[in-house]
């Protein structure tokens, strides 16, 4: 059974993919000929350090505190709840002391994914860890910074693939996520990885989108992969640089109940720098239409990481 379509279409400046998951109907579009238009820009971060509610000097006096009166510290990072929030449960962690780092250490990213879960997990409902880096990725505040929200009732996405994960094991006596696995090891998607394993998903979502796929469903069973999950985040960031894109979205995606047929997963999609002109790589397809235009194809970035010089 297919896991993915892929329609060719001939345009007069080259070919146009559409591309179907199956399982979801999650659709989307894939131009390579508009990475000719370098619409990427030099790096340009803004220096908006002063007054900022996540420097040291602010951060214990300006944000909010759980019930119990405390914050969630773990090395440097530190959590509270969002004052701003868009979910039933949404909380905040402040990944590094510094209003902007160089590059982050595995020992960061390690703390914030820790810090992020101990948060979570005071709710009960469908959790997930997100972060925007930098403002083109919709970062209202460039201090490096996680989101945890948690809902009743799950996200679009992850509720796709709860109710459909159940109807293609219902069809084909087949685990979803297991068929997903083994294709993806052998594509010329694939990353890296094994017990999490890393690839450029097939249908992307997002530009250079790669996915993580986790060997278990819930919140509460992660943390024996956590140390993986954050080699694997740092590498994807590490990948996205090289390419010349420091701006990323990501979101982890959990279940609620013990299932056989949902895995957790960590995705990523890169975006444009911040630059002067402050042009955005989102236009009317992608937040309208739900069908975002993607130029990178998933297989080129898998056979660009695992033919790079290392």
């Amino acid at each position: 059974m297919d896991l993915f379509t892929v329609t060719d279409v001939a345009t007069g400046r080259g070919t146009l993919q559409y591309r179907e998951e199956c399982l979801t109907g999650l659709r989307c579009r894939i131009s390579p000929e508009r990475l000719k238009r370098h619409i990427d820009q030099t790096l340009k971060i803004p220096d908006t350090s002063e007054s900022c509610p996540f420097c040291r000097e602010n951060i214990f006096s300006i944000t909010p505190t759980f019930p119990d009166g405390n914050r969630i510290i773990r090395g440097e990072s530190v959590t509270f709840p969002n004052m701003f929030p868009f979910a039933e449960w949404h909380t905040v962690t402040v990944i590094t002391r510094d209003h902007t780092v160089p590059a982050f250490t595995k020992q960061q990213i390690i703390d914030a994914l820790q810090a992020q879960a101990e948060s979570l997990l005071l709710s009960d409902g469908y959790p997930s860890i997100n972060w925007n880096y930098l403002p083109s990725a919709g970062a209202s505040i460039v201090h490096p910074h996680m989101q945890g929200i948690a809902d009743q009732r799950p996200s679009w996405i992850t509720e796709r693939y709860l109710s459909a994960g159940k109807e293609y094991h219902a069809k084909t006596g087949n685990r979803y996520w297991d068929v997903v696995r083994e294709q993806e090891r052998s594509s010329d998607r694939y990353l890296f990885g094994d017990e999490i394993l890393w690839s450029a998903h097939a249908v992307p979502v997002g530009e250079r989108e790669v996915r993580g796929l986790l060997p278990v469903a819930r919140l509460d069973e992660v943390e024996n992969y956590i140390d993986s999950l954050a080699e694997g985040i740092l590498e994807v960031i590490s990948l996205y640089k090289k390419l010349g894109t420091y701006a990323f979205n990501m979101a982890i995606f959990f279940g609620r109940e013990k299932s056989k047929n949902f895995s957790a997963f960590c995705s990523l999609v890169s975006r444009i720098n911040p630059n002067p002109l402050s042009t955005s790589d989102s236009a009317f397809m992608e937040r309208l239409h739900n069908e975002p235009i993607i130029l990178t194809l998933p297989e080129d970035l898998g056979r660009y990481y695992r033919n790079e010089d290392r």
